[in-house]
């Protein structure tokens, strides 16, 4: 005979974890509240290493480490990447320390060369490493290089052991490809964002900026839009979207640059997205200002644009997007060139924290930053 008195509280119990779990899928992210930021010296020597230019981040659950990876081209020291242990709570974020330092490498089982060194004719890769993402099934590392059209090189996915051993290099639509004429990937703009889907059976691919045959690039006057592309892991597209950059928030002094794009994706869901638009604007003594905003990007009733090869004067929906943070607004002394994005462990109270880290370009003026956050 069954025992009502506990049946109930247990039926109880699982309809509320069910319902949070529910909750935690498909409930808006309502606001995103600023823990603690930490700074990194500029070129902070380690393990024979200068820290810098860190424009991707994750965190690996295995091993509690966090994984960072350099945008050096091998110019300072081969392609690499960090683990490192971020000390904070919902009260704080009190100290970061770096463990190891580890070089990604290509398939010859070499380092990854700096341009002056490559030897092209032989498949060497300069490498432009701009995003990195850790394998939640086996611990194994993906990261996307933006290539260098100036040399002929095109943007790649690489597939890597925990240690940057190299396993494969995943393929990706000839569209992104570089190319002699105005079509293809731009220089410098290119694979920017990677994410793996929310059941980690998919990656996202994120660019910073639209191909040629897509539109123009984001002014102060106008937006622009990129494509955001899912693959499986064998290299399929599985869909492709248009996501619309807004213009560039301020002018830059006359004579000097200024772009906006996207710096870097982390998905939510199955058909939502945290996408980071980053833009430089350049002063009258060539120093930049950057404006970084979050966006939560939901493609559901987007077009899929996979089958366009382009954009330009084409009829399609983009996704739909809403603003979630603008980093200026926040209290900050300094918003840097913010790169990368991720989620962290769950905080004591149940709620998840994201990280977020700056690529300071080696460049005295500016900063390596690392901000967490509580996600309300």
């Amino acid at each position: 005979m069954f025992n009502i008195k506990k049946i109930v509280p247990l039926l109880a119990a699982s309809l509320l974890l069910s319902a949070c779990a529910s909750m935690r899928a498909d409930a808006p992210i309502a606001s995103l509240r600023l823990i603690g930021e930490q700074r990194i010296a500029l070129k902070q020597p380690f393990n024979g290493t200068l820290i810098g230019g860190l424009s991707g981040i994750d965190y690996d659950a295995a091993s509690g480490d966090w994984v960072l990876e350099s945008d050096d081209r091998s110019e300072f020291n081969p392609a690499r990447f960090y683990r490192a242990s971020l000390n904070y709570d919902s009260n704080g974020f009190s100290g970061v320390t770096f463990n190891s330092v580890h070089f990604f490498k290509q398939a010859n089982g070499g380092n990854y060369p700096n341009l002056a060194h490559a030897r092209l004719d032989r498949g060497d890769q300069v490498p432009d490493i701009e995003t990195i993402r850790v394998d939640p099934k086996d611990g194994s590392l993906w990261y996307g290089s933006e290539g260098n059209r100036k040399v002929g090189l095109d943007p790649f996915v690489a597939h890597a052991s925990r240690d940057g051993g190299y396993l494969a290099t995943l393929p990706t639509p000839p569209m992104f490809k570089v190319s002699k004429e105005e079509l293809g990937s731009r220089n410098n703009m290119s694979f920017e964002g990677l994410s793996f889907s929310a059941d980690g059976n998919s990656l996202w691919l994120g660019m910073e900026a639209a191909l040629y045959q897509d539109g123009p690039l984001a002014t102060p006057e106008h937006g622009s839009v990129v494509r955001i592309t899912q693959l499986d892991l064998a290299g399929k597209v599985l869909a492709q979207y248009a996501y619309a950059i807004e213009a560039i928030a301020t002018a830059p002094a006359p004579g000097r640059d200024a772009d906006n794009g996207v710096s870097e994706i982390l998905a939510i869901d199955d058909h939502r997205l945290l996408i980071v638009e980053r833009a430089g604007v350049e002063n009258a003594k060539g120093q930049y200002t950057n404006h970084v905003r979050i966006y939560e990007m939901d493609v559901a009733g987007a077009t899929d644009i996979k089958g366009l090869p382009a954009l330009k004067g084409a009829k399609y929906v983009p996704a739909r997007k809403r603003l979630l943070l603008d980093l200026e607004k926040i209290g900050l002394p300094r918003v840097d060139n913010l790169e990368g994005i991720a989620w962290g462990p769950r905080l004591a109270n149940g709620r998840r924290s994201l990280v977020m880290v700056s690529d300071d370009n080696f460049n005295a003026q500016q900063v390596t930053q690392l901000l967490v956050f509580e996600v309300l």
